[in-house]
């Protein structure tokens, strides 16, 4: 690396500690080794030229090499890889953010928009600039909550439509049926059926994935007993996908809990033009994997460790 390249990288390292993480000039100095008067300096010549604005504008190097790699490697559109944070807790605020400036700078008029849920796409709504995009559809792709802390679905849907004055349609069902028979009977409804059908023809759709541990959301909010949640990894399930749980082929296992979630079958999302797939976390990777497999997304927003090794292929 030259010495121009090692300048740069350092600049944009301590811009990001310090604008997108939070660090003090202190922390800084002691996460990256060089003085206080030299910090003082960087951060003052980042605002000058650019590389800070709302947001850092430039990715470390490493992260850059990793983009590329990631889409020659499994044909994306577009890969963003984020720094791998120095507060892991962080994660999902910085995935989120990243993903409400890619909409911020490529969602186009008369565009139909299919959303999932999770705190990470939440976490998008601050960075999605407001705007009047004409003819604007928001889908929520699955059903709602009965009882939640911070993330439901149908608010999600509902928030971001707000955001870009769009027009909002909600799946206004429990995301979990109590059996197979009453899910079909919700389906079957005119207006879920319509808002079935109109989530097969997206032009994007952006969804996260659900790392299946004992401690997830699901058994948070009731959605799944821990017995459940055993039985799931039993079958196969390293993780989900609008509630739909998946093995590590990526492939949708045959389990009772799928046939009564209320969700559009991840599957079905395949015809779509862009399908954004935003997660991280290492305690997601296989799960991350799997995804990528199943939905076979032309963005993909990632931290910098699950970029590594989804980089070296599909295994």
């Amino acid at each position: 690396m030259s010495m121009s390249d090692t300048s740069e990288h350092l600049k944009t390292r301590v811009a990001w500690l310090y604008y997108v993480e939070g660090k003090t000039q202190d922390e800084i100095v002691a996460l990256t080794d060089v003085s206080r008067s030299r910090v003082l300096r960087i951060l003052a010549a980042s605002r000058r030229d650019g590389t800070v604005q709302i947001r850092v504008t430039n990715n470390l190097a490493k992260c850059v090499e990793l983009e590329r790699a990631l889409e020659e490697r499994w044909g994306l559109t577009r890969a963003i890889v984020i720094p791998e944070p120095q507060d892991a807790r962080q994660m999902s605020t910085i995935l989120g953010a990243e993903l409400g400036a890619y909409l911020s700078r490529h969602l186009t008029e008369h565009t139909t928009v299919g959303l999932g849920w999770g705190q990470t796409l939440s976490n998008a709504l601050p960075s999605i600039v407001p705007r009047q995009a004409e003819g604007t559809r928001v889908i929520s792709l699955l059903g709602g909550l009965t009882r939640v802390s911070s993330v439901n679905p149908s608010e999600f849907a509902w928030r971001v439509a707000d955001r870009l004055n769009a027009e909002c349609h909600l799946l206004t069902a429990p995301v979990f049926a109590p059996d197979r028979a009453t899910r079909e009977a919700l389906r079957n409804h005119p207006g879920i059926a319509e808002l079935f059908a109109r989530a097969r023809t997206l032009d994007m759709a952006i969804v996260s994935v659900g790392a299946l541990t004992p401690h997830s959301l699901f058994y948070e909010y009731g959605l799944l007993s821990r017995e459940e949640i055993a039985s799931l990894e039993a079958a196969g399930a390293v993780g989900d996908v609008l509630c739909h749980f998946i093995s590590e082929e990526g492939e949708p296992i045959s389990h009772p809990v799928n046939d009564r979630v209320v969700a559009v079958n991840p599957v079905d999302l395949r015809a779509t033009r862009e399908v954004i797939l935003v997660s991280g976390g290492w305690e997601k990777l296989k799960a991350i994997t799997a995804a990528m497999k199943l939905l076979r997304p032309s963005v993909l927003i990632v931290n910098e460790l699950v970029a590594e090794r989804l980089a070296l292929g599909r295994a």
